[in-house]
C-alpha cells in the first residue's frame, strides 16, 4: 500500500507550492523510495488543451499524451522520471466522470451531490495511484484554502485520513509569512488564520512550510508552533531565492522529507544528492561568471516567460553542462516581422512552437534571418513549420508556399494536416536518417520524442528540398518527415516534435546540448 503526502496552500497563491511538492518527491526518491505525483486543479477545463499560456504558463505534454500545466514539467524535471495523464486531474475530469456514471445509472437513482459522489470520484482517482510498486504518492491540491473551487478536494483528502489508516498520510501546508518592513517583524497571523480555516475543514497540518523573503526568527517559529498546534521541528522555512534548484537542498537541511517519512513510519535514510548539489554549484558559478551567451527566443507569448518554461529550462541546463550562463531574451515574433534587425547581436536563435496564425510571419522572418546570416538556429513545432515555408519560398522558388493550416488554397502545401486529422500528442518513435547531423547528435537510429501538433511537414517536396540544400533528417515509422537540417549552416535544425519535454535538470536533451556547444 502506498503512503500519501498531501500538500495544500494558504494565504495567497503563487508561493511555490508546486516546487515544494516536487522537492518533497525528489528528496524522498533520493533516499531510494519509489515516488509518484499528482496535482488536482480546481478549474473546470478537462485538460490544458485549450488553455491559453497566459493562464497557467506552458502546456506540458506527458509520455502518454496527457496535457497539464507547467507544474507537471517541474515534477518531471525534479523527479527525473516520466509521469502520466493521471498526474494532472482537473475538476473538469472529475465532474465529467461523475456525470457519465450518472448517465449510465451507476448511482442507483440517488441524488448526485458533491459529497459523497464528487469527493468519492476524487478518492477513486487517488486510489489509481496506489500501486504495489509505489512507496509514496505526493499530491498537490491547487488553489488556496478558502477558495470555493478546491473545497471538494480538501474534503476528499480529509476523508483519506481515516480511509488510509494511521501513519499512512501526511498533510503539508505551504503558507506565507510576511514581514513588516518598518519594524522588520514577521507577521504570523495570516498563517494562523489559514491553518484555522484548514482545521475547520477537519485537516490538521503535520508540517507547515513558511514562505518568506527573510529567514524566520525563533519568536515567529514558537508563535506558529503554539497557535497552529505543530511542533517547532515541523515548521520549515522556505526563503525566497534566485536559484530555484537550491530549494530542495534548503528544505533537506531542515529535515523536511525526514519529518514526513517519520510521520509515515518509514525509515529515514541518507539521500543521494551529490549530482543535484553539483548542478546547483554549476548554476551559481555560471550566474556569477562573465562567460555567458545571449539567446533570442522568438514566440508570441513573450509577455509571460512561463509560456516557454520547458524550453528555457532546457537551454539553461545545456549551458550548465558547459559552465556557461544562458541569458534568454523573449522576442515577439510580431516585432521580428516588422523589423528583423531586432535579432542583431544574439549568439543563437530559438523559434518557439505554438498554435495559430498570429506571429507566424514573424517566425518566417526569424528563420530567414538565421538562415541567411548563419546564426545557429533551433526551430520547434510551429517554428519549424515557419522555417520550412520560408525555405520553400525563398530558396526553392515556391513563392506561394504556405501551411495548409493558414491557407487551404496554397498551390504548395509544404505543411499539411496530420493523417488522420487530429492533434498528435505524446511520445512517438522517430527514425533518424543515417549520416545526418541529427544522427550525430542523437547517436541512435531510433529515438522517442514527444509531439503536440496538428500539422506535419509534407513529403511531397522532399527531393526538391534536398536538391536545394535542405535535408529531412528524421521520419516517422510511416515515412512522414519529422525533422530537417541545412548542412551548410553551422546549426539550422527544425523539429516537428518538442525535445524540450524530454529535457531534465541533470541531463538535457542532446539537441539543446549540441545547440549550445556550437554557439560556444
Amino acid at each position: 500500500m502506498s503512503k500519501f503526502i498531501f500538500i495544500t496552500g494558504g494565504v495567497v497563491s503563487g508561493l511555490g507550492k508546486g516546487i515544494t511538492a516536487a522537492s518533497m518527491a525528489m528528496l524522498i526518491k533520493a533516499q531510494g523510495y519509489t515516488v509518484d505525483m499528482v496535482k488536482f486543479d480546481p478549474y473546470f477545463n478537462v485538460d490544458s488543451l485549450y488553455l491559453s499560456p497566459y493562464q497557467h504558463g506552458e502546456v506540458f505534454v506527458t509520455e502518454d499524451g496527457g496535457e497539464g500545466d507547467l507544474v507537471i514539467g517541474h515534477y518531471e524535471r525534479f523527479l527525473d522520471q516520466n509521469l502520466s495523464e493521471n498526474s494532472n486531474i482537473t475538476s473538469g475530469k472529475i465532474y465529467s466522470a461523475v456525470i457519465q456514471r450518472e448517465r449510465e445509472g451507476a448511482y442507483g437513482g440517488e441524488s448526485v451531490q458533491v459529497v459523497p459522489h464528487i469527493t468519492g470520484e476524487i478518492i477513486r482517482t487517488l486510489k489509481r495511484l496506489d500501486k504495489p510498486e509505489t512507496d509514496v504518492v505526493v499530491c498537490e491540491i491547487g488553489g488556496v484554502v478558502g477558495d470555493i473551487e478546491n473545497h471538494p478536494y480538501l474534503e476528499a483528502i480529509r476523508q483519506c485520513k481515516v480511509a488510509l489508516g494511521k501513519g499512512n498520510s501526511v498533510y503539508v501546508h505551504v503558507t506565507y509569512v510576511p514581514v513588516i518592513e518598518m519594524s522588520g517583524e514577521h507577521k504570523t497571523k495570516p498563517t494562523q488564520n489559514s491553518v484555522k480555516e484548514l482545521q475547520n475543514i477537519g485537516i490538521l497540518p503535520d508540517i507547515i512550510v513558511c514562505r518568506s523573503d527573510y529567514a524566520l526568527d525563533e519568536a515567529a517559529i514558537k508563535k506558529l508552533s503554539l497557535f497552529c498546534n505543530v511542533d517547532c521541528k515541523s515548521i520549515i522555512e522556505s526563503v525566497t531565492t534566485d536559484n530555484l534548484y537550491r530549494i530542495p537542498l534548503r528544505l533537506h537541511a531542515q529535515n523536511f522529507e525526514g519529518v514526513a517519512l517519520t510521520k509515515l513510519k518509514m525509515e529515514v535514510r541518507e539521500p543521494k544528492l551529490d549530482a543535484w548539489r553539483e548542478m546547483c554549484e554549476r548554476a551559481e558559478s555560471a550566474a556569477n561568471s562573465d562567460k555567458r551567451i545571449n539567446i533570442a527566443l522568438v514566440g508570441k507569448y513573450v509577455e509571460k516567460a512561463t509560456a516557454y518554461q520547458s524550453l528555457m529550462d532546457a537551454l539553461k541546463t545545456a549551458g550548465l553542462l558547459k559552465n556557461i550562463a544562458i541569458d534568454i531574451a523573449l522576442v515577439s515574433a510580431e516585432s521580428v516581422a516588422e523589423n528583423p534587425s531586432v535579432l542583431d547581436g544574439y549568439a543563437g536563435i530559438v523559434i518557439a512552437p505554438g498554435f495559430g496564425v498570429r506571429g507566424f510571419d514573424g517566425k518566417i522572418a526569424a528563420a530567414k534571418y538565421a538562415r541567411e546570416k548563419d546564426v545557429p538556429c533551433l526551430l520547434i513545432g510551429l517554428g519549424a513549420q515557419a522555417g520550412l515555408v520560408e525555405f520553400a519560398r525563398d530558396v526553392c522558388g515556391m513563392a506561394d508556399a504556405d501551411s495548409q493550416e493558414f491557407n487551404t488554397d496554397t498551390p504548395y502545401s509544404v505543411v499539411r494536416s496530420v493523417e488522420p486529422p487530429m492533434l498528435k500528442k505524446g511520445a512517438f518513435p522517430t527514425m533518424i536518417t543515417p549520416g545526418t547531423y541529427l544522427s550525430k547528435i542523437y547517436g541512435e537510429q531510433t529515438v522517442s520524442e514527444r509531439h503536440r501538433h496538428r500539422y506535419d511537414f509534407s513529403d511531397t517536396y522532399e527531393q526538391l528540398f534536398l536538391k536545394n540544400g535542405l535535408v529531412f533528417s528524421a521520419h516517422s515509422p510511416t515515412g512522414v518527415p519529422e525533422a530537417y537540417e541545412i548542412p551548410t549552416n553551422k546549426f539550422f535544425i527544425g523539429t516537428i516534435f518538442s525535445p524540450e519535454y524530454h529535457s531534465r535538470l541533470l541531463n538535457t536533451n542532446p539537441i539543446f546540448s549540441e545547440f549550445i556547444k556550437v554557439i560556444c
